[in-house]
């Protein structure tokens, strides 16, 4: 099925909102003439995500958004945001159509909240499985990276978006992200990390983010926001970037240093290195006035790309909400984000043609076990700067209801995969005065009150503290307790605290801390203090705790806690045997198992690539005692599956956004093919990975594999995965019966368009009874390998839909730059001449057909 999201338009920019407005050129002229100190203005932000206004230009406030998943917008509007499938997902379906249609909602989700720069894509490449932000990324391969992001750019920049490309570069590890050295030899910078970039460059990228991250190269040690051969000598110089280079948030420590380098806008503001200090730097003479102006003509020439220089001089005219999505639970959007999420699943195993399970009919199910942590609580989306308040979430429950009408479908956890409890529930929850929710507070430096205020629940535990009064906040709460049993309590305080429970001091701390507990993530996942209380009977417990009120420089000033509860229940043994039972009583299982936000996340990465919790177990137990047993893997990143090979089906689901039980449902009965291929490769052995940690030693981080990362690595140490790099199932049967090649003209940069260096046809025929698509990859190797070159590498990749019997002849373009390799001698990109092999097939491993490439000197 094919479907658009509502109200968006074929604009390739959004129009000025006035005829008589100014242009780019006069803006510019007009903006030198400015007093030094209003154009340095321009260069930090107005706020958290707002840039600064200039009326004297036209220029109203600028607005950025955090992505890849959805438009959070400034949290302010009070407005849900669709939320899509997790990047790696939407990478699954190997279909740049998808990311054009994802970007052209993301832009029409960015109007509606009156946003001018999402900041998404990233384009890091998935170097190790552990990474916390292997989630948000496309792929491990540059090539299918590059591809994606171009696509996505494209279609969002259309309607009058920017897209902020992120984060240059080497930022591939989130342990100690704000102070680590990525050492990257220039062949490996220039071939694998550089390369989307240098492909959504080319695609004429708005905006580009400058990492928290430092880089070795050029003899230059430097962060990535003070790095001048990094911004000014090969972003703006030899790639000709013509766009903003903004800072990742607090990111930037210098003044001169990072105006000097080349980085443009400092966020988030008003505060930051820049203010009146580059003011006095400009004065000093360290920093060049005519830097200054470049900054400035770089952010008109941004506001006149998304509308927002929209006036005469003098004038401001408002945002433009043009083509906005009115509803992000429309038909439209949920149609869409369901077939992104069902297309991007992808067949691991389906033992004896299991999947998919036809919902009407003699074989049709009458009784269905949903089983799993993942089937109550489906993990949508991962944690940190990705995360997006949704309209709603498809419940796997209610979509197996309806697909199998005439089933009975039961849900049973088989325990927790999560270590925390979750969150306190409100009808829980009294101040001490008898009133719903929690009372909060605010204390001045001697202990008296300012000001107080009473939270609804939980989740509020997190809020703003605007009376510069305020040093100190006191919350209490009587939390009722009514079952029999052990209650876990958990209160979990960011900074200095005092916390105590029916009078019996909990924890205390005198350590203060700062705007780093946003950068390093803790403030999302804090020491937890925890304390058992038995009852008897019904009764409640008084919490009282002291907190400190977080000085967050940009970010303002808050106190943040988290405050969770378990109730007595079964124990996990129980648990499980409830879901086995529930299983063997079954015609079929579908057990969902998966990752979950403790695991997943921005800030940190994952120790282990192990599943959380018991759930291997649960899955050998539940197939055991059910033949019918489908796995559905509910994670954004690798994990190993010790029982894949055991078990009759397996699907990985990943981060599958709101529409998570309709994609679900969807691919269960065959509504929508799972043609999803993996865009990383999955390990069947910790062991075995090539690259099994990004972990600094000495604050550098070495890429010593070179330009093997991924799939690359796995072929050049002759190891076998779980699963392959490209591989998935789908429900159709596929034969390769033709390979023909024709060389092009061979632009370095035309992959898609008929002067590729390399125009291949391939004859696939569906050989299946279902109607299939196809993702026909071609690699190739160097017989003559020429300095270290990787055993095959991704070289093209193309989609085609045939149907049952049919069969269709696939064209893809390969560039002369998947070809090339840089010549670090020469600091220039050489075409090796020689003999090259072709292969095409259905993954890196299964490779059907080949033929030979000669490739004459230049």
């Amino acid at each position: 099925m094919t479907t658009t999201p509502t109200a968006t338009d074929d604009r390739t920019t959004r129009p000025a909102a006035d005829p008589t407005s100014i242009g780019f050129e006069d803006a510019v002229a007009i903006a030198a003439g400015l007093p030094l100190r209003d154009k340095v203005a321009l260069l930090t932000g107005a706020g958290t995500w707002t840039l600064t206004a200039l009326p004297q230009l036209g220029l109203r406030t600028m607005t950025v958004s955090d992505g890849p998943i959805g438009v959070r917008g400034t949290g302010e509007d009070g407005l849900p945001s669709a939320q899509m499938p997790a990047p790696s997902a939407a990478a699954a379906t190997w279909d740049a159509d998808v990311q054009a249609r994802l970007g052209r909602l993301m832009a029409a989700e960015a109007r509606r909240k009156g946003v001018d720069v999402v900041l998404a894509p990233v384009v890091n490449l998935q170097r190790s499985p552990v990474g916390g932000r292997h989630f948000e990324c496309l792929s491990e391969d540059p090539l299918l990276t590059g591809r994606l992001a171009v696509a996505f750019i494209d279609a969002l920049q259309e309607q009058g978006v920017a897209g902020c490309v992120k984060h240059f570069i080497g930022n591939e590890t989130e342990t100690d992200r704000t102070e680590y050295l990525s050492r990257i030899d220039e062949r490996t910078l220039r071939e694998v990390y550089l390369a989307p970039f240098e492909a959504v460059i080319d695609a004429g990228v708005w905006t580009i983010m400058a990492a928290y991250n430092g880089l070795i190269r050029d003899g230059v040690a430097e962060t990535a926001t003070a790095h001048e051969p990094l911004l000014t000598g090969l972003l703006k110089g030899e790639l000709g970037f013509d766009g903003v280079v903004i800072s990742d948030w607090l990111a930037t420590k210098h003044t001169a240093e990072s105006a000097n380098a080349g980085l443009d806008l400092v966020m988030p503001g008003p505060l930051g290195p820049w203010g009146d200090a580059l003011v006095a730097a400009v004065e000093a003479g360290d920093v060049a006035e005519s830097v200054i102006d470049d900054k400035v003509a770089r952010i008109v020439r941004l506001a006149e790309r998304v509308g927002a220089l929209s006036g005469l001089a003098g004038e401001v005219l408002p945002y433009d909400s043009t083509g906005a999505n009115d509803d992000p639970a429309s038909a439209e959007v949920v149609a869409l984000l369901t077939e992104t999420a069902a297309r991007g699943t992808v067949v691991l195993r389906n033992d004896g043609g299991l999947l998919p399970v036809e919902p009407t009919g003699a074989a049709a199910p009458t009784r269905i076990a949903l089983i799993g942590h993942n089937a109550v609580e489906p993990f949508t989306q991962g944690g940190g700067s990705a995360f997006v308040t949704t309209p709603h979430v498809s419940d796997p429950l209610d979509a197996l209801r309806a697909a199998y009408p005439g089933a009975e479908v039961t849900r049973h956890r088989g325990g927790a995969a999560t270590v925390k409890a979750p969150l306190v529930a409100s009808d829980r929850l009294s101040a001490p005065e008898g009133d719903r929710g929690i009372r909060v507070d605010g204390l001045d430096e001697a202990g008296e009150i300012v000001e107080s205020s009473l939270l609804a629940d939980a989740e509020a535990l997190w809020f703003p503290v605007e009376d510069p009064r305020v040093a100190s906040v006191r919350i209490a709460v009587d939390v009722d307790l009514r079952e029999a049993g052990t209650h876990v309590l958990e209160f979990g305080p960011v900074g200095a605290h005092r916390v105590v429970v029916d009078g019996v001091v909990l924890g205390t701390s005198d350590h203060h801390v700062g705007p780093e507990v946003i950068l390093n993530s803790s403030y999302a996942s804090p020491e937890m203090l925890v304390s058992d209380v038995e009852v008897d009977e019904p009764r409640s417990v008084r919490l009282e705790a002291d907190l400190q009120v977080i000085d967050g420089e940009s970010y303002g000033r808050f106190v943040r806690a988290h405050f969770r509860h378990r109730v007595p229940g079964p124990t996990l043994d129980e648990e499980i045997g409830l879901a086995v039972a529930a299983a063997a009583d079954a015609d079929l299982a579908v057990v969902v198992i998966g990752t979950n936000p403790e695991t997943e996340s921005e800030g940190w990465d994952r120790p282990t690539l192990a599943l959380p919790g018991r759930q291997d177990e649960l899955v050998r137990r539940v197939a055991a005692a059910n033949p019918r047993t489908v796995v559905v893997v509910n994670a954004g990143a690798p994990v190993i599956l010790p029982w894949l090979d055991e078990v009759p089906a397996v699907l990985w689901w990943w981060l599958p956004g709101q529409e998570a039980g309709a994609s679900l449902a969807a691919v269960l009965t065959g509504e929508i093919e799972p043609s999803g291929r993996l865009p990383w490769t999955l390990p069947a052995s910790e062991a075995d990975v090539p690259v099994p940690n990004g972990l600094p030693v000495d604050g550098v981080i070495d890429y010593a594999e070179g330009v093997h990362v991924g799939h690359r690595g796995w072929d050049r140490l002759d190891r076998t995965p779980a699963r392959e790099f490209g591989y998935g199932l789908g429900y159709a049967e596929w034969e390769y019966r033709g390979l023909a090649v024709e060389r092009g003209a061979g632009a370095s940069d035309a992959p898609e368009t008929s002067d590729a260096f390399v125009t291949v046809q391939v004859a696939v025929a569906n050989v299946g009874s279902r109607p299939g698509r196809e993702v026909v990859q071609a690699y190739l190797s160097e017989d003559d390998a020429w300095a270290d070159r990787p055993v095959r590498w991704l070289a093209g990749f193309a989609l085609v839909d045939v149907a049952a019997g049919g069969e269709a002849t696939v064209t893809l373009h390969v560039a002369r730059r998947a070809f090339e390799v840089w010549d670090v001698d020469r600091s220039d990109w050489v075409l090796p001449r020689g003999t090259y092999t072709l292969r095409v097939g259905r993954s890196s491993r299964d490779l059907r057909l080949a033929t030979s490439v000669a490739v004459e000197d230049e």
